[in-house]
């Protein structure tokens, strides 16, 4: 049961209802041409794995055999430093979003199936230079809806705020995760993020949905994170009938632990799969991964079905 004191208590007025057919969490059902998956990986609090999952979700699903778009929305450019763009010189977000640049000027390719627009701190100066701009909210959404490029996956990381960026982001995509450290005081903003995001579904873009929350930084040998994580749980389990931009959010089974190579990896501009793929930073991702694919054809995630379960095939484009 969770105290109604608790900073969980305030989440349940924001709960999710039922999926379309009835089955709770089994939300997510790609229809027609739009097979992309476009996803905020969002949390105001800084320090709880966000650019971490951000990253090494979008390696993991490329390696999957996905085709990924990871756009850095951070001006600290984290993610950009991640994977190896330590000095940007040519055009970035900041571009993108004053207009004078297009998704695909500033794309650059990683590997086979990644590719990252970055950041740089410049994108700082956007949202007082969007300020004043009409529709600013829409500048993302628009740059992305003229970008020619086929993708699998969108992955927006979001600053640690809820400015002029962070909206444009909400704006843009359908979907929500949320990486959460199994800590008190990283749950307590949580409600106005929370209401941040409805706001946004019900103004802005109704298509928006919370559909996935993680915990990063796991200490299994913790009472506190194993308390954490059970609240979030029960939380998740009890609001699955509630109206909200939680319909059918799916609290992930896979937990990220705290691993000295997820923290070494930024530091050599690699993703975790690439400085040290046997690591639990490595296995870790790889099954948060394998949680996600599985909302592809709306199946359970693994563990949850009766049955084996094994990786959806990548989706089958309609020929343009």
């Amino acid at each position: 049961m969770i105290d109604l004191d608790s900073p969980l208590a305030v989440l349940v007025l924001l709960g999710p209802k039922a999926s379309p057919d009835g089955r709770g969490s089994i939300w997510y059902q790609p229809t027609g041409e739009n097979l992309m998956r476009s996803i905020a990986v969002i949390n105001q609090k800084g320090g709880v794995g966000k650019t971490t999952s951000a990253v090494n979700l979008s390696a993991a699903l490329a390696e999957a055999g996905r085709k990924v778009c990871l756009i850095d929305l951070d001006p600290q450019a984290h993610a950009s430093l991640h994977l190896g763009l330590s000095v940007i010189d040519e055009r970035s977000m900041y571009e993108v979003l004053c207009g004078r640049a297009s998704i695909a000027d500033a794309r650059q390719q990683h590997s086979e199936n990644l590719a990252i627009v970055p950041s740089n701190l410049d994108l700082a100066a956007a949202e007082m230079e969007l300020a004043g701009e009409v529709g600013r909210e829409m500048i993302l959404r628009d740059k992305l809806a003229v970008d020619g490029n086929d993708y699998d996956y969108l992955i927006l990381d979001c600053p640690p705020s809820l400015g002029v960026l962070t909206v444009n982001a909400l704006v843009a995509v359908e979907e929500v995760f949320l990486p959460l450290q199994p800590h008190f005081l990283a749950l307590h903003g949580l409600s106005k993020l929370l209401r941040t995001v409805e706001i946004v579904s019900r103004r802005m873009n109704n298509r928006l949905r919370i559909s996935g929350t993680m915990l990063c930084m796991y200490d299994s040998t913790t009472r506190l994170a194993a308390e954490v994580s059970s609240d979030v749980d029960d939380f998740f389990r009890s609001n699955q009938t509630l109206e909200g931009v939680m319909n059918g959010a799916k609290f992930f089974e896979t937990r990220i632990r705290r691993n000295v190579r997820l923290a070494e990896a930024p530091s050599f501009g690699q993703s975790i799969f690439e400085y040290a793929p046997q690591s639990n930073g490595a296995d870790d991702y790889r099954a948060l991964a394998e949680e996600v694919l599985h909302q592809e054809l709306g199946h359970e995630a693994p563990g949850e079905s009766s049955g084996e379960a094994s990786l959806p095939a990548a989706p089958q484009r309609m020929a343009a």
